[in-house]
């Protein structure tokens, strides 16, 4: 099951179709493999932190800015309007538009939200020589660092330290990346959320309309 479902089908026989319909593949595998990671690892986000949305905005690849559009469509179709003139639901300066301080879970687009916002304090990276080395989010509190047994701190771990400390390891953003950019590979280019995503909902409501 989708979040997108209704969409999906009114988009059938589409270019939009397949895109949304790898994105939603995707964001499913990413979700799989973090699960994992924060099954193993138990460091899942403080309650209410919501601290990486703030003084932040993503920038959206093609098919991120369709995906996040269309669960707009299915969830929260009242929005449209607004955002077509960029006008957003939370439009407080210095943080995510879709930040919801009155929230104690904040994302208010949580299952349409960005790729980055799905990786962040969930996944790892490569150094310069490629190896898979991982580092806590920098928000994460250290007195649960601290606490935890090994103690951690906030410094960057190589893939033999992730793996004898956790037993898994955290999926590595590169890669992932990779997987994104093939699925809309002649738009390797990026918009803020606030330019990207207006875009890709008038393209949907010219698509849905003529697909009526």
């Amino acid at each position: 099951m989708s979040g997108i479902d209704s969409v999906l089908e009114k988009l059938r026989g589409t270019e939009e179709y397949e895109i949304l319909s790898e994105m939603d593949s995707f964001y499913k595998r990413i979700a799989e493999e973090e699960n994992l990671w924060l099954e193993k690892s138990k460091l899942t986000c403080p309650s209410g932190c919501g601290k990486c949305c703030e003084h932040f905005e993503p920038d959206l690849f093609e098919g991120e800015a369709l995906y996040m559009a269309a669960w707009i469509f299915e969830n929260k179709p009242e929005w449209i309007e607004k955002i077509l003139q960029k006008k957003f639901p939370f439009p407080a300066e210095n943080r995510c538009p879709f930040f919801n301080p009155d929230s104690p879970f904040h994302c208010s687009i949580y299952l349409g939200r960005a790729f980055i916002c799905r990786l962040f304090g969930a996944s790892g990276t490569r150094d310069k020589k490629e190896n898979e080395v991982w580092r806590p989010c920098k928000f994460y509190p250290q007195e649960i660092l601290a606490a935890h047994q090994p103690p951690l701190s906030h410094r960057t771990y190589s893939k033999a330290e992730i793996a004898a400390i956790f037993h898994a390891l955290p999926p590595a953003m590169g890669d992932l990346m990779e997987q994104s950019l093939s699925i809309t590979p002649d738009d390797e280019s990026t918009e803020m959320l606030r330019d990207a995503l207006p875009k890709a909902l008038n393209k949907l409501l010219f698509i849905l309309n003529l697909n009526q």
